[in-house]
């Protein structure tokens, strides 16, 4: 489980001296949980982040455990430094909405007929119960040839699981190369 403290003080002096002993700022929200200013280890952060197996995770902070996902996070445009993130609470038995990463399995054949492929949606909007969330939505993408594309109608409907956008609204493709 990943521990974090909570940070006294939001003034930027205080936010500044954080970053400076190796402290990543984050904000701790939702689920009917008053808002939390926490702060977790840069380094165990990522490493946590980077191993994770599920979307929504456990953290601990001031002695009370929330199960969150990262609903959002700031890099530096720079170094691409971690600034910031954000860490929306799960509750198991309440419809929130959330979103769900789209991963692609495979290489689409329309790579080698010199095309590229291009992926407009990295995440999907969702609607559902916490304890219903999909880890992510799987599409096979091996047999996308030049000019194909899948749409949000073509991924599989997860039971409990309501996606927000239109069936109509492309999610990945291969395009041809100018």
């Amino acid at each position: 489980m990943l521990e974090g403290i909570i940070r006294e003080s939001i003034a930027k002096s205080a936010t500044k001296a954080l970053r400076k002993d190796g402290y990543l700022i984050a904000n701790i929200y939702g689920g009917g949980e008053p808002n939390i200013n926490a702060a977790f280890k840069k380094n165990d952060f990522v490493r946590f982040a980077k191993t994770k197996t599920t979307l929504v995770f456990p953290v601990q902070v001031g002695g009370k455990s929330y199960s969150v996902i990262i609903e959002e996070y700031q890099q530096d445009p720079v170094t691409e430094e971690l600034l910031h993130v954000d860490l929306r609470v799960v509750v198991a038995d309440k419809v929130a909405r959330y979103l769900v990463p789209v991963k692609t399995i495979g290489t689409p054949k329309g790579v080698k007929n010199k095309g590229v492929f291009i992926s407009m949606k990295k995440r999907l909007p969702v609607q559902c119960l916490g304890k219903d969330l999909p880890n992510s939505f799987d599409l096979d993408v091996a047999k996308l040839d030049v000019g194909d594309t899948l749409l949000v109608r073509d991924v599989t409907p997860v039971k409990g699981v309501k996606i927000l956008l239109d069936g109509r609204v492309a999610v990945t493709g291969v395009i041809k190369a100018k």
